[in-house]
């Protein structure tokens, strides 16, 4: 597979795991983080293809040539994600748990919507949980990213 970039390849002996503990406990990527372990919480989001998907479902096997991109491989170098800028700006988490999920989530969203309404906000966030509850400023950030990406200031 292609890991946020990069060449990896996975030994045969890892082909039963779960992408998540490939990350984390293989491959030392802890930004993607365990909530469920069913796919229910979204803390575990990653990118399949550009897809999010649930690194907490997804066997490794599944993933032969697969591009996957982690928290960890969303910024372009220095450059940061356009989500991740309006999560700082509008100081977005408040434990921070379940941010990764929820930024990739918002990430993916953004890259097949780039003009989203509220309402498909909180519609394409569906699924990805805050314990905190602080959904009220991720749907702000997700519309701030979306401007920040558009360019709109």
């Amino acid at each position: 597979m292609k890991l946020n970039g990069d060449d990896v390849l996975v030994p045969d002996v890892w082909q039963d795991e779960t992408l998540l503990s490939f990350l984390r406990d293989k491959l030392g990527l802890v930004g993607t983080k365990f909530g469920c372990g069913k796919g229910l919480c979204g803390a575990c989001t990653v990118h399949v293809d550009g897809v999010a998907m649930r690194a907490c479902i997804t066997p490794v096997s599944a993933l032969n040539n697969a591009k996957v991109t982690t928290i960890e491989g969303l910024a372009n170098g220095d450059e940061l994600h356009p989500v991740q800028q309006a999560w700082i700006e509008l100081n977005v988490p408040q434990c921070g748990y379940c941010q990764p999920g929820q930024i990739m989530a918002a990430a993916a969203l953004l890259a097949h919507n780039a003009g989203p309404t509220e309402a498909e906000v909180e519609k394409g966030m569906t699924g990805n949980i805050c314990r905190c509850g602080t959904y009220p400023r991720i749907k702000a950030g997700v519309l701030r990213a979306a401007e920040i990406q558009r360019g709109d200031g």
